[in-house]
């Protein structure tokens, strides 16, 4: 009994993560809203200068991460991005604009590469042909 609400908790926890890093259809609201956040977060950033000594830099890029991360799912771009951000003179670029405009069109270009899909399957397997079939056809 023990070992099956253990289980139950374990799957309800990777379908969180699975979701939690799903891929969003990406709609031109959601690329808008990443990029104005995106474009607001560096903004403020340039704006405040050397005031984003008081932990203000900081707290933007959290709420920068958490809301493109909403808008445009995780991607593996953001991370070095909101680690950068912690570096005090760094924070004066536009990293968070730039990234959110590189990870919208690699989103792009991997959804219009995806793979074709699979053929269905035959209902018999295929017929395999031995070596000596082969001789008898030939002659």
């Amino acid at each position: 009994m023990k070992d099956k609400v253990e289980d139950k908790v374990k799957r309800k926890l990777v379908e969180g993560l699975a979701r939690g890093f799903a891929v969003p259809v990406l709609t031109r609201k959601r690329i808008w809203f990443a990029l104005v956040v995106a474009a607001l977060t560096d903004a403020t950033q340039i704006a405040l200068g050397p005031f984003g000594w008081l932990f203000v830099d900081e707290a933007l890029d959290v709420v920068a991460m958490v809301l493109t991360c909403a808008a445009l799912g995780f991607h593996m771009l953001l991370l070095p991005t909101f680690l950068i951000e912690l570096i005090p003179v760094a924070d004066m670029l536009p990293t968070w604009t730039g990234c959110t405009a590189a990870v919208i069109m690699l989103r792009r270009n991997a959804r219009s590469q995806s793979p074709p899909p699979l053929p269905p399957l035959a209902a018999s397997p295929p017929k395999q042909i031995t070596g000596t079939q082969d001789r008898d056809a030939s002659r």
